[in-house]
């Protein structure tokens, strides 16, 4: 996996650049979003290995409609490339920076049952002021946490988890 995404970071850096220069960092972000899904899907990305695919026949494949050329044509760098099965990899990175510049900080939360909206929002609010930013959450169940939560903010993990405060309390007994 480490090598993908460093294979695809130049990409998502020129995809960003370009887009960021276009002022269409949105659209570019939906466009990448629909091309890393329809690559995803699994008779696609058997077909996108195929060396009897051409260039323009793999672009109209990922390019949703009504795509600005720029992006096609930076589709058609990538085919050209071989580098079509990275658009997963490329949407994120893509995704990264476009957040950085936003100055938005995405986070998972991971909670033993579901969240309630005025639980989110508290938390949305801390994590605001932990981090400086404006915070998109979003949230998955884990059972297996028993209660609390992890929250999950890229570099920052932050286990409240009652399994976690488990674990550690194990880990100091045992140590």
């Amino acid at each position: 996996m480490s090598q993908a995404l460093t294979l695809a970071r130049p990409y998502a850096r020129a995809a960003h650049a370009a887009a960021r220069d276009e002022g269409r960092v949105d659209a570019w972000s939906q466009a990448l979003g629909f091309a890393a899904q329809v690559a995803a899907d699994p008779r696609v990305s058997g077909l996108l290995l195929n060396p009897a695919l051409e260039r323009g026949q793999a672009v109209a494949l990922l390019a949703p409609q009504g795509a600005e050329a720029s992006f096609t044509r930076f589709l058609g760098l990538l085919a050209d490339a071989g580098r079509l099965p990275l658009l997963a990899e490329v949407a994120g990175m893509f995704e990264q920076l476009r957040a950085e510049d936003q100055r938005v900080v995405r986070a998972t939360v991971t909670s033993a049952a579901e969240l309630s909206p005025q639980e989110l929002d508290k938390l949305r609010d801390a994590l605001k002021r932990r981090f400086g930013r404006e915070v998109e959450l979003e949230t998955a169940v884990d059972a297996s946490l028993i209660g609390g939560a992890v929250i999950d903010a890229g570099d920052v993990v932050i286990d409240g988890s009652l399994k976690g405060k488990l674990g550690r309390l194990q880990t100091a007994l045992a140590g």
